[in-house]
């Protein structure tokens, strides 16, 4: 594992344009993978849905009242993860991704423990998320960290609902 790298908590991404930047490069990487692999890929970031568009030009504002985990390898930002007050008692994570060439590296384990860390220190009972099925790989992982199958909170189609007590 590189030893550079390690789990910052950022509340305000936009106070210091670096980090901003590298959340945004990330968010952009991940929105467009996603895209891609739902079958309609865009040819930029300046192509994609509204919504994915705003948290990618100011991620301070499309994430001001949510805490935000990027992992650092020296001034760089490798991976990022979002966590929300989804409902009453549960946290929500979102946007887990780690730059290709960082992964296996437990990159992700250790921002998804971040955030059951911060669950549990703030009173959440759960912590949820929701994964595309065809993202094997990161299924496999949430298994791993105690995450299981349940009812769906969202009837997207393909979107597989999990959660795990903190």
């Amino acid at each position: 594992m590189n030893d550079r790298c390690e789990i910052v908590v950022v509340r305000r991404p936009g106070r210091d344009l670096s980090v901003q930047d590298g959340l945004a490069g990330l968010l952009a990487a991940y929105h467009l993978r996603t895209e891609a692999e739902k079958g309609t890929p865009v040819a930029g970031a300046d192509a994609l849905p509204d919504r994915y568009r705003a948290e990618i030009a100011d991620p301070r504002a499309a994430f001001a009242d949510d805490l935000v985990l990027l992992a650092l390898s020296g001034d760089t930002t490798v991976g990022c993860l979002v966590v929300t007050d989804s409902a009453p008692g549960r946290h929500e994570v979102k946007r887990l991704w780690t730059a290709p060439e960082f992964r296996g590296q437990g990159i992700a384990s250790r921002l998804v423990g971040a955030a059951l860390a911060h669950a549990g220190e703030s009173g959440a009972e759960a912590v949820r998320l929701s994964v595309w099925d065809w993202r094997t790989g990161a299924i496999a992982l949430y298994e791993r960290l105690g995450f299981t199958v349940t009812a769906s909170w969202d009837e997207r189609d393909g979107l597989v609902c999990m959660e795990r007590s903190v």
